[in-house]
């Protein structure tokens, strides 16, 4: 695969990159790219069976237990499930229209996430489908591994824009266990600007049904640092109205607050088995992935 420049993976530089599909396929490259040494080879890793070692294999994926019983090298094979659903469940509320100055804002940041998942999954062979929501469910694209269904899913993303209305995750999670009605894969890209508790009980109800949940908590360069330093008129977002403040003097309280809120998330999640990634829409998207996908593929080879 050719290297692609480095640049291309800062979320300024996709920022400007105009179709979606585009920065999709630049993410996932720089993805693969990043993968190319992992033994990861999918979403759903599974052990399938063992065969001979051959000189030039991995060492890495020899079986050691059965060397010590057996006397004989022998390899671990993997296969990738073929039926994997995969749902992206993605925020445009008002709050996700939010991005500090000269950055992507949340919601173009979590639409470019969803569309090179999307990509990476179909090019699996799998499912994979598309649920935006603010308030409630707006729009939905059905899980399909078929090329026409993830040119309408990017034509989704493409059209969606950010309503001036509130975060419901927890209502919106609500509704959405009811139709999930096989087993799948569940990512859920947000802000989270909900009660927490509203949120974990949504979550805790799509986990009930056995689906693998993983909870992408968007958050904005200035929400995790509060930069400010002047007087500043605070503009008011979801029905809030504006405030003009030192910043100064609200600084600790506020980042208090935000950890506190991000914090209960994330425990709330790991209490639940759901897995909880939290990103800053200043970090390189193959970068999210990575981490993330290769943190996954450890923990599958670990339950070996």
């Amino acid at each position: 695969m050719t290297e692609i420049p480095t640049d291309y993976l800062d979320p300024r530089v996709l920022n400007k990159v105009a179709r979606l599909e585009l920065r999709a396929r630049l993410v996932v490259e720089g993805f693969v790219t990043g993968m190319h040494k992992s033994p990861y080879r999918g979403f759903s890793v599974e052990f399938a069976n063992h065969r001979e070692y051959v000189p030039g294999d991995d060492l890495r994926h020899l079986d050691w237990k059965i060397f010590g019983k057996a006397d004989r090298f022998v390899i671990k094979q993997y296969e990738e499930e073929t039926n994997l659903r995969a749902h992206l469940f993605l925020d445009q509320s008002e709050s996700m229209n939010y991005g500090h100055d000269g950055g992507m804002a949340k919601f173009d940041y979590g639409a470019t996430a969803c569309a090179s998942l999307a990509f990476l999954i179909q090019q699996q062979a799998d499912a994979v489908g598309l649920t935006l929501f603010d308030e409630k469910i707006e729009k939905q694209v059905p899980p399909s591994n078929t090329r026409a269904s993830l040119g309408n899913l990017f034509g989704a993303l493409e059209q969606a824009k950010t309503r001036k209305l509130k975060t419901k995750v927890g209502a919106v999670l609500h509704d959405l266990a009811s139709q999930l009605r096989q087993r799948g894969m569940v990512m859920i890209f947000s802000d989270l600007f909900d009660q927490p508790e509203e949120v974990l009980k949504g979550l805790r109800e799509i986990r009930s049904r056995g689906h693998d949940i993983v909870v992408f908590h968007l958050l904005d360069r200035d929400e995790v640092e509060f930069p400010f330093e002047r007087m500043t008129l605070f503009e008011g977002m979801e029905q809030m109205p504006e405030l003009l403040c030192d910043p100064k003097s609200l600084r600790d309280a506020y980042l208090a607050e935000i950890e506190g809120f991000a914090e209960a998330i994330r425990k709330g999640c790991l209490g639940q088995r759901i897995d909880y990634v939290r990103v800053v829409n200043s970090m390189p998207l193959d970068v999210v992935l990575t981490s993330y996908l290769s943190a996954r593929s450890a923990r599958a080879k670990r339950r070996k």
